[in-house]
């Protein structure tokens, strides 16, 4: 499983309550531009519309070797690939007030492309504010333990 992207902000912003794989519908150039290296899922997110899980606002760049035949737009709509009682479980929970879905990393799973997404919760501020404070104290006894080891 090698990974090309994840999204860091979105554990930042969210608490991650049930993780699931998705296949994801792609062009040809844009598989080769991922196998680059280039996927940017910062402000990406996921709707369900008619049954169907869309991934919106995702960036893969146009590769640049690509021909005149691969679409130029690198934010446009992708189609997830998901077993239909996935779909419904998701939906009813994204119907509950609260929950949003969120694409937290794309990877290669033998030659294919998979897209793990995470239904969420939004966090408050108030849990934002301790995340960073773990954050730094588990910085500084690293500091620490490093100083200590190296004396």
């Amino acid at each position: 499983m090698k990974q090309i992207a994840y999204n860091k902000y979105a554990l930042f912003e969210y608490s991650v309550q049930e993780k699931f794989e998705a296949g994801i519908v792609l062009e040809g150039a844009e598989v080769k531009s991922l196998r680059a290296g280039n996927c940017n899922l910062k402000e990406g997110f996921c709707l369900i519309r008619d049954g169907e899980v869309t991934l919106k606002n995702v960036h893969i760049p146009v590769y640049d070797k690509a021909g005149a035949f691969s679409s130029k737009d690198s934010k446009r709509d992708r189609k997830l690939l998901m077993h239909r009682g996935e779909i419904d479980r998701i939906t009813g929970k994204i119907n509950q007030k609260g929950f949003t879905l969120v694409p937290l990393s794309v990877y290669f799973k033998d030659s294919l492309v998979k897209v793990e997404i995470a239904l969420c919760r939004g966090k408050q501020n108030y849990d934002k504010k301790r995340t960073i404070a773990e954050r730094d104290e588990k910085r500084a006894l690293e500091r620490q333990l490093k100083d200590v080891i190296k004396s």
